[in-house]
């Protein structure tokens, strides 16, 4: 896995636990199922930038926000 995806992947996690929003409310609000969005957050599988866009927008970010 590359490097900017590891980071992206680690501030998926960051911004939802300082949000305090629990994967399963995630999930709800972006449409990503809970197992993908553990999966994501466990590295063990690279989301889409589609999915992340999904996920930035459930948080109110942008997807640059991940990136950056």
């Amino acid at each position: 896995m590359e490097k900017e995806v590891e980071e992206a992947i680690d501030k998926v996690r960051k911004f939802r636990q300082e949000k305090k929003i629990s994967i399963l409310t995630l999930s709800v609000e972006s449409g990503v199922s809970r197992s993908h969005l553990f999966y994501i957050e466990s590295k063990k599988t690279v989301p889409s930038l589609e999915t992340l866009a999904k996920i930035a927008h459930a948080m109110g970010l942008k997807l640059k926000d991940f990136f950056v």
